[in-house]
């Protein structure tokens, strides 16, 4: 490995808080990543540089974070290159090895915790056993001290009869090795100190009654096609001679690790009814099992020049997102699927590839998504759809007058964020269904009508809805023309009860209209004259369209015999003359009468300071326009407005758009 800077890769917060030379770590970390994992001939890149530099950035937060599996994850999303992971191991090993006599106790404690929560599970995952072993030991003796020595002294104490326990129990196995022709050599391998702890935790127990404190290794020296063969030889007879627990069986002989590891452990009972471990290996099984996939990638005889290091590479990334084998821990797996981002707090979060700001505020809570408006990333305001990634710091930002979309499920990843949404939506359209069902029942009520909800079934079909909570949430919604929708509940009435459907509508011919236009034949050539002082004839302006004077209108007759007018563009038009035209009337404005009508225009705009100021401000200004009633809401950079003014004709309202849009930053205006 080519020699680059220190500061390029080592954690120079803690190497200044333990008052090491910088040089001597950073030479220390290579030879130990070339001599006992084999990462040798590289150079990091610029890109490289960074992600130690992100790393160590991250090391800084708090202590209960590191101790997250989130956080390793996060921390191994930040390398491109896996070396950048083997370094970083290489690295702790060296601090740990150094950090005995230091007086900086708390950097000492932060080290242990990076040791025992990030590198040890990261060196287990890539079959780094060895290394694993001595980070998990270091780290315990410097979290847990008593409990630490404790078990030290246990074993100096008990060494003396577990060697000769040892020796009895190989004896027999000795000489069904040598009688079986085999060539081996064994080794009684004592368990690490934060193994036997472990133990103690989790069975409850004290060091003495902790049964397999030791185990047996017989490693063959086997022709790499009878490997498997000679590994189940020894099985059978060591489980000949000793009863076997065939529950504690592992075989990862037939089915390697994800990370190489192959070995065969059986658990057997021995002399005194004590339980021996015995893990059966070969001389090329157990170098894996010791340096991990570097003597796997070695023994595979590739070397750097025939794309090892790249075949290396893409093993340890295999094992680092994709290796779950049922013997290792859950929380040990890392894919890549998944980025990890902070709240303003600190704390992490996982997330999948792609989420965006909405997605993160659902995580946060249901609560929190239905009123999200967008979010500060980074200390960057940004809308709800901006896709988040790894280590980003993240805000929400809410208003109490948002609320959850249909097209919103088109803006989040995750499948909690699209569950929440469909169902605040569903809550939304029986909230609306209600509101609407209520509205629908006092106009019902008004005009002295009964419900029946035979009526109202055909009613809704005739509509065309398919659904009774869509034809009542359009009710509240203003998108159904109420009194002509009545009108026709009347007719459908009528129609049910034997009644003719025109035996009770006046033709327009009945009214006493005035300045008529030459009628031609028929009511349909009859026109209505538009005038408050008209006399003998009840009309209004249809709520649907908001006629103003000026329009183009035209009347239609309802069932109460009132006249209603419409503008001639009004989004119900087409289905009124299509539907009863013979309840059409042709109708015209007289003179100038002096009323004034409401108007909603709507507005949409750049959400700048003082826009809606200027507009107000413009209103204001116009003699005979009065504002009535406005509301603003904003969202992702824009603000939406409804404004309802009073004008007197066509002319005024035409004058007044047409000004409301030379405002900077509007950017529509509309009826």
């Amino acid at each position: 490995m080519n020699a680059f800077a220190p500061h390029h890769f080592t954690d120079k917060r803690l190497i200044a808080e333990f008052g090491f030379d910088a040089q001597e770590i950073a030479q220390a970390t290579l030879d130990l990543a070339a001599n006992e994992i084999g990462l040798k001939d590289w150079t990091p890149s610029a890109e490289d540089i960074m992600a130690f530099e992100r790393v160590h950035e991250l090391e800084s937060l708090n202590e209960e974070m590191l101790k997250t599996d989130n956080f390793r994850n996060l921390l191994v999303s930040q390398a491109a290159d896996m070396r950048v992971v083997l370094l970083l191991i290489a690295g702790c090993v060296v601090m740990m090895r150094r950090v005995k006599d230091t007086e900086a106790k708390a950097a000492q404690r932060r080290l242990a915790i990076e040791a025992a929560h990030i590198y040890a599970p990261l060196a287990h995952k890539l079959g780094l056993y060895k290394l694993k072993s001595e980070l998990e030991d270091l780290s315990l003796k410097y979290l847990e001290t008593e409990a630490y020595y404790m078990i030290k002294e246990a074993l100096n104490a008990t060494k003396k009869s577990r060697d000769a326990y040892i020796e009895n129990f190989l004896a027999p196995i000795h000489t069904m090795l040598q009688e079986a022709g085999l060539r081996y050599h064994m080794k009684g391998r004592t368990k690490s100190i934060h193994s036997i702890w472990q133990k103690m935790k989790k069975q409850k127990c004290g060091f003495e009654k902790v049964y397999d404190l030791f185990a047996i290794r017989i490693i063959l020296d086997s022709a790499p096609n009878k490997e498997v063969a000679e590994c189940w030889k020894v099985f059978s007879l060591i489980t000949n001679k000793y009863e076997s627990n065939l529950k504690r069986l592992r075989d990862w002989v037939t089915v390697p690790k994800s990370n190489g590891y192959e070995s065969l452990h059986v658990t057997v009972l021995g002399p005194e009814n004590k339980w021996v471990e015995v893990q059966i290996r070969t001389e090329r099984m157990d170098e894996v099992a010791e340096r991990g996939l570097a003597a796997h990638w070695r023994y595979k005889g590739v070397k750097s020049s025939e794309g090892g290091v790249d075949s290396w590479l893409a093993g340890i990334r295999t094992a680092l997102e994709e290796g779950r084998d049922p013997h290792v821990d859950d929380n040990e797996g890392l894919k890549e699927n998944s980025i990890y981002v902070f709240t303003p707090k600190g704390d992490l979060f996982k997330l999948p590839v792609g989420s965006t700001v909405l997605d993160f505020a659902y995580l946060i809570h249901s609560k929190v998504g239905n009123r999200c408006v967008g979010g500060i990333v980074d200390g960057k305001n940004v809308s709800l759809r901006q896709v988040l990634a790894s280590g980003q710091r993240v805000e929400v930002l809410v208003s109490n007058n948002q609320q959850p979309r249909l097209e919103w499920l088109n803006l989040v990843v995750s499948g909690h964020a699209k569950s929440k949404i469909r169902q605040s939506l569903r809550e939304i359209k029986s909230r609306d269904s209600a509101m609407g069902k209520e509205v629908l029942e006092r106009k019902l009520k008004n005009r002295k009508l009964e419900w029946d909800e035979s009526i109202l079934n055909q009613l809704i079909k005739k509509l065309n809805y398919k659904e009774a909570g869509d034809f009542f949430a359009d009710i509240l919604d203003n998108k159904i023309d109420l009194n002509a929708t009545l009108d026709t509940y009347v007719e459908l009435q009528k129609r049910d009860a034997g009644v003719g459907e025109r035996a009770e509508v006046k033709s327009a011919e009945e009214f006493n209209f005035r300045e008529v236009v030459e009628p031609i034949s028929g009511a349909s050539d009859d026109v209505l004259v538009i005038d408050r002082n008209l006399k003998g004839v009840e009309f209004q302006m249809a709520r649907c369209c908001h006629p103003v004077y000026g329009d183009d209108v035209f009347g239609f007759v309802s069932v109460s015999g009132g006249i209603k007018i419409h503008r001639e563009t009004c989004p119900n038009a087409h289905d009124m003359r299509t539907r009863f035209p013979y309840r059409i009337v042709k109708a015209r404005w007289a003179g100038k009468g002096g009323s004034t009508y409401p108007i909603t225009l709507h507005v949409v705009g750049q959400d700048d300071l003082g826009i809606v100021n200027n507009i107000t401000s413009i209103i204001a200004k116009e003699e005979h326009i009065m504002l009535r009633n406005i509301s603003i809401e904003s969202n992702e950079g824009l603000f939406y407005g409804e404004l309802t003014v009073m004008v007197d004709d066509t002319t005024q309202l035409n004058g007044l758009i047409k000004k409301i849009r030379t405002v900077r930053g509007v950017k529509a205006v509309s009826r």
